[in-house]
């Protein structure tokens, strides 16, 4: 389940300049040139590294990216509305022509670099993942590829991308599709209606539109699709266009008296610094946390205009800041890639001075790349004087990386397990009748888990994946149950609940399996015993939302989690109407501090006690499946970097399981009237719990079981089911 979401995204991704330095090669500055701004690039460049490097005390260094969208927002609306002041027009041809060369060499540099070491570095299936948003980036839509990603609950684990950081260079590339159309469709509207000077009144109308309706977006956003606020173009484009309107308002700032710019200049970077310190990762965002940034960067740009080389600006001015400004793009292009891929050249986790170590190498790098690449194709007279053939060189770099992309994709394919063939895992009906004085359900459940316990023993040892692995690792990452898919399982905004009856519907014994993710992974197993018994089986789930009534927080909304809270209600009012035989319940044990509560602790036992009871005086019988494993891994990316030895990914059994946990669970569920399920023997030996057993996979993330394994375990589900549904 997803204990991650957006704040941790947050950590995973920054943004550094997409327009660089003004400065031409030979340092001269061009007419436009504001060594202030280059300043502020270092500023913006420097928190989002060092966040990611994961420095104290800036927690909310993704800020960077808010400061860079401004930047560009203001330079890219001088350009264009300089063009149009001088031309009547926007010379487009010019315009993409400065942006391929601007950006494309080096991003095309450092995304075969990039594409490469991922595929000699990550496991084969991390690796193929990697090379697909290789080639989402070079064609920058890789944020819509990350926003989709961000709200697939069941991918939302996933491990970060070494080319996530791209995204913020989708937003800006599609910025610049969009702008400088709404410019032209300004000017022609304009020509038709009046002549003489162009006015910037009608630009500055234009940009107020986008603003306000991306702002708009941006705040519901937040608060309903985290990850579409924080990676798409939609939800982010009124922090360009505040950039812009700055650009369009120049004459005004400069009116500013020297004082009063100074002023607003300070107070304009220290509301950037203080985004930085104070915005975290519970902080819903961009949604108005935004402002922070964003204003204070339209302050310090706009106070530059009338005060350039005083207050804020002067400081910005300094050799050492505009240095690093002009190594930003390079540097944010390095330093994210080398923080993901050194750990796995290394094979270790790096601490803060590792990552600042790499971060500084990354530095070295951009330096390398800023002299060796960027400027000479920049700045290259044959390509500035042609910009059919800047363009044309930049359709070739996006090519060129895409192609490689594919190539290592061909050569990077998924392995396939070259171990002998094992038998799958069959559980059989017990063949002996049971002794008078025994009870048969509780002989069916022992004889059954017996077999389950062989099999899992048998498998323990060290061996190669079987080539007859079931489902294959190619297969397992998107093998989601029914009811993930046809809404029994209601994403995170969701209330309410459709039927979701399977089995006999017309039967008169209910069973009702309720709870998060971990409930309806064992729906296929629920599902083929209902059919056997003629039952009818209602699935009711909601992703992170235990039916306990706790006070939850969802990280991956950065606020209370009222829907859980509404869902659980309604699921508790309609068990008490329709009144089922038997009640399952089941949910992650994965819960942490950041969900307001502690999984197993007092509140969670208490709780547990309650629930039961309150369901238990509804006349139904409950059932409480204790947990599965934890591997502590994506298991099918783990196996395919360990073809040959599948107990590598194999957790102890002390780190997969909290047995006194268990136990507490178990006594809690006792106290409210019902029963307990400890499940730790179906998966774990003394030792370990090994992630395939014969030739079935268990896991198909890093927490819930393959829908083969759950459906091998459907005769021990059924028994533990039977057993209590049976008078006591």
């Amino acid at each position: 389940m997803n204990l991650v979401g957006i704040p941790e995204q947050r950590r995973r991704v920054g943004r550094a300049d997409p327009v660089g330095s003004d400065a031409a090669p030979s340092g001269k500055p061009s007419a436009a040139f504001r060594p202030d701004i280059e300043g502020l690039r270092a500023v913006a460049v420097l928190a989002v590294v060092l966040f990611h490097a994961g420095v104290p005390g800036i927690g909310g260094g993704f800020v960077g990216v808010d400061v860079f969208f401004v930047v560009s927002g203001f330079l890219i609306t001088g350009l264009l509305w300089r063009d149009v002041r001088s031309t009547g027009s926007v010379r487009i041809a010019r315009f993409y022509s400065a942006r391929a060369r601007r950006l494309l060499p080096a991003g095309g540099l450092v995304l075969v670099v990039t594409a490469i070491g991922s595929a000699f570095l990550l496991p084969p299936l991390q690796a193929r993942e990697a090379l697909g948003d290789g080639i989402a980036s070079a064609l920058y839509v890789g944020n819509y590829r990350s926003a989709l990603r961000g709200t697939d609950y069941l991918a939302a684990d996933a491990p970060p991308s070494p080319f996530q950081h791209f995204w913020s260079l989708g937003v800006e590339e599609q910025f610049y599709l969009v702008w400088p159309a709404l410019i032209v469709a300004t000017v022609w509207s304009v020509r038709r209606r009046r002549g003489g000077a162009p006015s910037a009144v009608p630009y500055v109308s234009v940009l107020v539109l986008v603003a306000a309706a991306s702002f708009a977006v941006s705040l519901s956003w937040t608060r309903t699709l985290p990850p579409w606020a924080f990676f798409s173009l939609p939800s982010r484009a009124w922090e360009l266009a505040v950039g812009g309107l700055v650009a369009l308002s120049v004459p005004l700032w400069r009116r500013l008296p020297g004082l009063l710019a100074a002023t607003a200049g300070w107070a304009g970077l220290a509301l950037i610094v203080l985004a930085c310190v104070r915005l975290g990762e519970t902080t819903p965002y961009p949604g108005t946390a935004a402002l922070l940034p964003v204003l204070g960067t339209a302050l310090v740009i706009g106070a530059g205009c009338a005060s350039p080389r005083l207050g804020v600006g002067r400081g910005l001015s300094l050799r050492p800041m505009r240095a690093l400004g002009r190594l930003s793009y390079s540097w944010y292009l390095w330093h994210w890639p080398l923080l993901i891929l050194t750990p796995a050249f290394l094979d270790r986790d790096l601490g803060v001075v590792g990552r600042l170590a790499v971060v500084t190498l990354a530095a070295g790098l951009a330096a390398l790349t800023l002299t060796a690449v960027e400027n000479p194709l920049r700045f290259a007279l044959p390509l500035r004087r042609s910009a059919s053939r800047s363009l044309v060189v930049g359709a070739a770099i996006t090519a060129l990386s895409v192609c490689v992309c594919l190539v290592l994709l061909v050569l990077r394919p998924v392995p396939v397990g070259h171990g002998e063939a094992a038998a799958a895992l069959t559980v059989s009906a017990p063949t002996q009748d049971p002794a008078p004085t025994a009870d048969p359900h509780d002989v069916a459940v022992r004889e059954l888990t017996a077999q389950v316990q062989a099999a899992v023993a048998a498998t323990a040892g060290p061996a190669a994946v079987p080539s007859n692995l079931s489902p294959s690792l190619a297969d397992a990452p998107s093998g989601k149950p029914d009811v993930f898919l046809n809404g029994c399982v209601r994403s995170w905004l969701e209330v309410g609940q459709d039927e979701c009856a399977s089995g006999d519907i017309t039967s008169p014994i209910t069973v009702a399996l309720v709870g998060d993710s971990h409930a309806a992974m064992w729906a296929p197993a629920f599902e083929s015993v209902a059919v056997e018994r003629r039952w009818r089986l209602e699935t009711l789930g909601k992703v992170t939302c235990p039916l306990l009534d706790l006070s939850l927080t969802s990280p991956y909304l950065g606020r209370e989690y009222t829907e859980c809270e509404r869902w659980r209600g309604e699921i508790v009012s309609r068990l008490q109407e329709e009144r089922p035989q038997l009640v399952v319940l089941s949910m992650s044990r994965r819960y942490g501090g950041d969900f307001g509560f502690t999984t197993y602790g007092p509140e969670w036992q208490d709780s547990l006690t309650r629930m039961v009871a309150q369901l238990r005086a509804t006349g139904a019988k409950v059932l409480v499946l204790g947990p599965v494993p934890d591997p502590h891994a994506v298991v099918p990316t783990c196996l395919s970097e360990h073809i040959d030895d599948a107990t590598a990914c194999a957790p102890e059994r002390s780190m997969a399981l909290n047995a006194a946990g268990v136990a507490a669970e178990a006594a809690a569920t006792a106290a409210g009237g019902g029963e307990y399920a400890d499940l730790t023997e179906l998966f774990c030996t003394a030792e370990s719990c090994p992630v395939i057993v014969g030739n079935g996979l268990v896991f198909r993330d890093d927490n819930h079981l393959t829908i083969e394994h759950a459906q091998a375990l459907a005769p021990v589900v059924g028994a533990l089911a039977d057993r209590a549904l049976a008078p006591r």
